[in-house]
């Protein structure tokens, strides 16, 4: 594990901005100790942003990335480690954490366009991520019976996509039934993945 400071932006794909769940004080323990051990932090908030679905092909490929996405996607560009961070809703990342990524993930900005090779080229390499996902089965579940369809797909079909390896993965399951116990356990494995940049 690299003790070298590194530049992490961390996404909270909750689409309830207005609300404190369990995600939130697991982005604030990896947050605090990033930030305790010298790594530089920046969060985008999905929930709390305003733009657009992507409706077609055209406008994913030529249209213009919506104002209040540039931020974020210049965090992006920044950022050595990436720390994804959703609940899981009907076995998958909520409906507006996918738009952000359909939105942020253009061509010319995560991957470009080559004639020799159909996946085009990575724009994103050099990148390593994290993917944080709570959910009210039990992990083991989630990972062995439904194989976390949903979070291999992230990993190979968007972050590998564009370039972003390795990933990890946290899965935290039975959230209603961690107790104070429990969830201050998550926020020490949490804040100490924060420390580690990982």
């Amino acid at each position: 594990m690299s003790t070298e400071p590194r530049r992490i932006l961390i996404v909270n794909g909750h689409p309830d901005a207005g609300a404190r769940h369990l995600l939130h004080q697991l982005i604030d323990a990896y947050a605090g100790g990033a930030q305790a051990a010298g790594h530089q932090v920046r969060r985008v908030d999905v929930g709390a942003l305003d733009f657009p679905m992507l409706r077609s092909a055209a406008d994913w490929e030529r249209g213009a990335l919506p104002e209040g996405l540039k931020t974020a996607q210049d965090d992006i560009a920044w950022c050595q480690h990436l720390v994804l961070c959703f609940p899981l809703w009907l076995g998958d990342m909520p409906a507006v954490l996918k738009g952000f990524l359909e939105q942020v993930a253009r061509p010319g900005f995560a991957f470009h366009r080559d004639e020799q090779n159909p996946f085009g080229k990575k724009a994103l390499g050099g990148r390593s991520a994290r993917i944080v996902v709570t959910m009210g089965m039990p992990a083991l579940l989630y990972r062995w019976y439904f194989r976390a369809h949903s979070v291999k797909s992230l990993e190979r079909n968007i972050l590998g996509f564009v370039g972003i390896a390795p990933v990890h993965e946290t899965l935290v399951g039975l959230v209603d039934r961690l107790g104070e116990k429990g969830v201050a356990q998550w926020c020490a494995k949490l804040r100490k993945l924060g420390a580690q940049a990982a």
